[in-house]
């Protein structure tokens, strides 16, 4: 936070963010759902490709940052924290308030896809450093994965689209969603940046340490538009969005954005914490998609992760938390 900036403006900022990231996500959700339906794309493919991979850009600009400052390692921490902090807290919270249906094409790809990328990512970081190799390898997975997986979503759900005139009867429409979905995806991230500054600012006002600082506020604070939407779009009724959001952001933050800054900055002497804490317990919650929502009562039905499901979720990350910060003192 700029040391100019008078302190009584941080609870404006604080309250102003808040308030523009409601709006920005219902904004952001409609306009998605509505592009979605008019050209005929699964909710799921426009929650992952487009929500999911936009509302981490917060993890992108601070991972590119860190490997330009020569800080790669503070890259991982965010984008492993951030995956963490995705499924435990925001599909356990989303859960809570709404209960989630799942495709079973959902459960039984996602998660499997998700646990397979932290098994490797495991596999590549073994050595405890992220060689320009090891990220190379993962953005060349993510540029396969990526149309690989949406060819795949497309063909499981069929082409119910509207076929190559779907946009020239309504072209003004669309393009009116289209620029809505833009506005909202800028009003989303710009708005969390902004309850992240009030926030900061207030906590060393009151003397709390930049530890604490970086473990709750600003960790938590880049996964805000996540939350948002996720919120959003359950209260819509839209699952496959909330779902598409989450496995999309964590697909992009573990191979983009980790790839991406280690490719500027490769990471040496990784933390073991990230080998023995961190990385297995994202792979734990990865596979907790497919056991959580796949239906095993009638394989052949869609999933449905209840209020139970995300309590135990957000307890895992209540738990994992209190690991980090006595991780930290120790």
């Amino acid at each position: 936070m700029d040391k100019d900036i008078p302190f009584y403006l941080s609870p404006v900022f604080v309250l102003g963010g808040l308030s523009l990231l409601v709006y920005s996500s219902d904004l952001f959700i409609s306009a998605a759902s509505k592009v979605a339906k008019k050209l005929g794309i699964s909710p799921f493919i426009i929650g992952m490709v487009v929500i999911g991979f936009g509302t981490s850009a917060p993890e992108l600009c601070v991972s590119v940052m860190s490997g330009l400052s020569d800080h790669s390692a503070l890259s991982l921490g965010n984008a492993y924290g951030s995956c963490i902090f995705n499924i435990a807290a925001i599909l356990g919270v989303t859960a809570i308030i709404k209960p989630i249906t799942a495709k079973r094409t959902t459960a039984l790809v996602a998660g499997p896809v998700l646990f397979a990328i932290s098994a490797l990512t495991y596999c590549l970081l073994i050595d405890r450093t992220c060689s320009k190799f090891d990220s190379s390898v993962l953005l060349g997975l993510f540029l396969v994965l990526l149309p690989l997986y949406c060819w795949f979503d497309q063909k499981s759900n069929g082409s119910a689209g509207a076929g190559p005139d779907a946009g020239r009867k309504d072209g003004c429409v669309l393009w009116i969603e289209l620029l809505k979905l833009l506005v909202g995806l800028a009003l989303l991230v710009g708005s969390s940046h902004v309850l992240v500054w009030g926030s900061v600012d207030i906590a060393r006002t009151f003397g709390v340490s930049e530890l604490m600082i970086g473990l709750t506020i600003v960790a938590i604070g880049t996964s805000l538009p996540e939350l948002a939407s996720a919120i959003a779009a359950a209260r819509r009724g839209e699952h496959e969005f909330v779902l598409g959001n989450i496995i999309g952001s964590n697909f992009f933050n573990t191979l983009a954005v980790v790839g991406l800054a280690c490719v500027i900055s490769p990471a040496k002497d990784i933390s073991e914490s990230v080998m023995m804490r961190d990385l297995p317990v994202m792979s734990a919650l990865s596979i907790s998609i497919t056991l959580f929502a796949f239906n095993f009562r009638s394989p052949g039905s869609d999933g449905r992760i209840g209020r139970r499901k995300g309590l135990l979720w957000l307890a895992v990350f209540v738990v994992y938390t209190v690991f980090v910060i006595l991780g930290e003192r120790s």
